[in-house]
């Protein structure tokens, strides 16, 4: 596996696991799990943001509860196909983990960087406050063929300058991870709570 392949989707995160060890899948014996880790923003707010890690890097039997944590990986999606249709499913792919004795103060929590290419037009509109939105939708190529597909936020003056973009065309990206609650209807009486998960951008480069 290349340098350059793994260079092009990167992500850094520190928070709190939140959540104990739920089993995903297994591949050539080695065994996945899904953990919750809380990211604080700036803001009062966090992000809690699942991820995904190797039962080779982490106990999973034991429960890290409260344990601020630092991972570092790429952000990666599936499709997962329910009502009759697929549903992309976000996570971060934990590559190293480590512990850290306590919350870091002014550290860089969430960072990601992705170099992929335009997949969908880009959506461009205005909040009825008169903010301007764009939302974009990155391929970025993993090894053997495969890519992920990652949702992107971009706002105001950013958001101008992506609603040009081209489906194809390459673009780099700089931003955060965030989740985002909304409410799904099912049918005309039913409906759910879910999260969606998205980079937010803060900076953003059209290679074409």
């Amino acid at each position: 596996m290349s340098d350059k392949v793994i260079e092009n989707n990167q992500v850094s995160v520190i928070g709190e696991i939140v959540s104990g060890f739920t089993f995903s899948h297994e591949v050539f014996g080695e065994g996945f799990y899904m953990v919750n880790v809380l990211v604080r923003r700036l803001s009062d707010s966090a992000d809690v943001i699942p991820v995904m890690i190797s039962e080779r890097l982490i106990d999973v039997t034991e429960d890290y509860t409260g344990e601020y944590i630092r991972i570092a990986g790429q952000f990666r999606s599936y499709n997962r196909h329910e009502e009759k249709k697929n549903r992309l499913v976000l996570s971060v792919f934990a590559r190293e983990v480590e512990f850290l004795e306590e919350e870091v103060e002014n550290a860089k929590t969430n960072q990601i960087f992705l170099d992929g290419y335009i997949c969908k037009m880009p959506v461009y509109r205005k909040t009825p406050l008169g903010r301007e939105i764009a939302d974009l939708l990155i391929a970025v190529n993993r090894p053997y063929g495969k890519s992920d597909y990652i949702p992107c936020i971009c706002w105001g003056r950013n958001a101008r300058f992506a609603s040009g973009f081209e489906v194809g065309g390459r673009v780099q990206i700089w931003g955060r991870i965030q989740s985002r609650e909304y409410v799904k209807k099912i049918s005309e009486t039913e409906s759910e709570k879910r999260v969606a998960y998205e980079v937010s951008v803060s900076k953003l480069e059209y290679a074409e």
